[in-house]
């Protein structure tokens, strides 16, 4: 007679709880207290003066970041508390900085590809008033709430439902179609957008499991067309910086108005780079399944 004891599985939790913590669920709560946090940023900066060329616009990124990242915060500590490891703090440092000067060495290699076939020159430069906005704006709350958003809160979720090929899809395409109302935006520049520097974040997001290197690459990817080389970013601003650069030449070359990220440098030369990070990260086993498939296992 054998003497093991058969043990029951464990009771399912109730539905309400399951719903509440089913990952489509999850990701609304987090979109809606993003908004929430951006709503009140919103509401703040009203409140400062105007001072579109002043160190002060680093007053505003603090501002959104803080909101934001308060918002954020709420989430994690009563809703879904391994979200707040998108922000784990061992080796913050080295994927912040690797994620920082990938942006900065991917944008000076489109750069040099469009300045080498002659489509990018050089007209002097400007004085460190123009700084501001590329390193405020475009580079730290781009970087921060752009990444926030897209990869901590929809690529996360969807991937555990989805698994990863369909979140790096369905993000890379949202990521493109947020960008069709910037100014001198087409189709074309959202596909180049949504390509390459969805492939690229993304795959950077499923390498490290976490945000600080996507939210380098991101804001120093901005920075360094904004400023060093004083071109539009995603056609915001641009022609002046350290460099006060120009832009000539077919459009599919140059990007035309909105910068050579909508050009064919930019797509080929991002597209490979994430394209290595991805094939990396599916090295290093950070694939993840579908929930079907991982239930049917």
């Amino acid at each position: 007679m054998s003497d093991e004891i058969a043990v029951a599985p464990p009771p399912k939790p109730p539905l309400g709880r399951r719903i509440l913590h089913f990952p489509l669920t999850l990701m609304l709560i987090a979109i809606l207290l993003f908004a929430a946090g951006s709503i009140l940023a919103s509401l703040l900066l009203r409140l400062l003066p105007p001072h579109p060329y002043s160190p002060l616009l680093l007053a505003n990124a603090a501002i959104v970041i803080l909101c934001v990242g308060l918002a954020f915060w709420i989430f994690c500590r009563f809703v879904d508390r391994e979200a707040a490891g998108l922000f784990g703090r061992d080796g913050w440092a080295k994927e912040l900085g690797g994620g920082l000067a990938a942006g900065t060495l991917i944008f000076a290699a489109v750069v040099g590809a469009a300045a080498a076939l002659g489509y990018y020159r050089t007209a002097g430069s400007s004085g460190l008033e123009a700084i501001w906005r590329p390193l405020a704006i475009e580079g730290l709350i781009a970087g921060f709430t752009e990444e926030l958003l897209f990869r901590g809160i929809l690529f996360r979720y969807i991937e555990k439902v989805a698994g990863s090929w369909v979140a790096l899809v369905l993000t890379a395409a949202l990521f493109g179609l947020a960008h069709i109302a910037n100014p001198a935006a087409t189709w074309f520049s959202s596909l180049c957008i949504a390509v390459e520097a969805g492939i690229l974040l993304g795959a950077t997001y499923m390498l490290t499991r976490r945000l600080w290197a996507a939210m380098g690459l991101h804001a120093a990817w901005n920075f360094t067309q904004g400023w060093i080389f004083g071109l539009p970013v995603s056609g915001m601003a641009g022609g002046a910086g350290l460099l006060n650069g120009r832009l000539s030449g077919p459009e599919l070359m140059t990007g035309g108005p909105f910068g050579l990220e909508a050009s064919l440098p930019g797509l080929v030369i991002a597209t490979i780079a994430g394209l290595a990070i991805l094939v990396l990260a599916i090295r290093r086993g950070r694939l993840v399944r579908p929930r079907w498939a991982q239930r049917k296992e």
